[in-house]
């Protein structure tokens, strides 16, 4: 396993981020901080690693992971915006927020509700991940780092490399600003529904 120390203050080191993307690009498992907690990923068409993932959380293969994009135009390959889910997702990212939208045929299918065909996105403003992310060149596939059986994720690289060592190929060790999952909002017919709330608020986001 490679370990990877970055600061979350100013731009990371393009050679340390590197390390990490290389990992990556190999098709490994990387653990990470965001905006909400630590989570745990891969590049989106690293089919073997998400099931590794999925296995070692213990969820079942229908669980979605979200992915995590270097912005809007990169999410529009992957998630159809209708006007009042663009406006939305301009208030709320980059931030501690994850969207599911109608998911477009670009999207896996570990990715992609199958009854609704939705897929969740996060466009993070932890510096650290968004930096990983704009260097892999695709989207991140993501989930929160919490063991089974726990209450609470991950807080920390300790914490996350203690729970999930066994399956991290590059532990990316930076500060994580949150104590809980990402808020999760879905937007379907242009109606709005909170499915989770977490650290991002609520408040304020949906009004005109």
């Amino acid at each position: 396993m490679i370990r990877v120390e970055l600061s979350s203050r100013g731009a990371p080191p393009p050679r340390k981020i590197q390390q990490a993307v290389d990992v990556l690009h190999r098709g490994g498992v990387a653990a990470y901080p965001t905006d909400s907690c630590y989570a745990l990923g891969c590049a989106i068409e690293a089919k073997h690693a998400a099931e590794r993932i999925l296995e070692a959380k213990q969820m079942a293969t229908s669980h979605r992971m979200a992915m995590i994009c270097p912005d809007l135009s990169a999410a529009s390959e992957y998630v159809h915006f209708s006007q009042i889910a663009y406006k939305l997702a301009k208030r709320i990212f980059p931030g501690p927020y994850t969207l599911v939208l109608p998911a477009t045929r670009q999207v896996p299918k570990l990715v992609i509700d199958k009854k609704q065909r939705t897929a969740g996105i996060r466009i993070t403003s932890h510096p650290v991940t968004q930096a990983l992310v704009q260097a892999l060149g695709r989207p991140l596939l993501t989930t929160t780092a919490i063991a089974p059986g726990a209450m609470i994720p991950c807080l920390d690289a300790s914490e996350t490399l203690e729970a999930f060592g066994r399956i991290i190929d590059v532990l990316v060790d930076s500060e994580s600003p949150g104590d809980e999952p990402s808020t999760v909002i879905e937007v379907m017919d242009d109606q709005i529904q909170v499915l989770r709330e977490g650290v991002g608020p609520i408040e304020g986001i949906f009004e005109d």
